[in-house]
């Protein structure tokens, strides 16, 4: 177990603001389109917010149309999986493996990678 899944509430809440709690440790959603990584363009990896365990390559992000950034390929052994019923069907629900933090759910329906 990491150093990062030990921590408690309090912890947390001194290195993420109010929103990234709210998403990252209480399984939140932002509201569509909220997300100022939507209109992010730069080459690069993109990272955890709580432990900055690398999750994604900036290559594999596409327009999803769903107002969140979407992405078709993730680091591999960045995320854990679990099912979530949460809204009353099962979703994949997606953590970061090294500190637990909710990080969204999978969808199936995005476009196929272009290689």
């Amino acid at each position: 177990m990491s150093e990062f899944q030990n921590k408690k509430n309090q912890d947390w809440k001194k290195i993420l603001d109010s929103e990234q709690y709210s998403i990252m440790r209480e399984a939140g959603t932002e509201s569509p389109g909220s997300s100022k990584l939507n209109e992010e363009k730069r080459k690069g990896i993109y990272h955890c917010a709580a432990c900055d365990t690398p999750l994604f390559e900036s290559e594999k992000k596409y327009e999803s149309g769903s107002g969140w950034p979407s992405f078709f390929e993730c680091k591999p052994e960045a995320f854990e999986t679990k099912i979530d019923y949460h809204i009353g069907y099962a979703r994949t629900e997606y953590h970061c493996k090294k500190c637990g933090s909710h990080h969204g759910h999978l969808f199936d329906d995005g476009p196929q990678p272009t290689g």
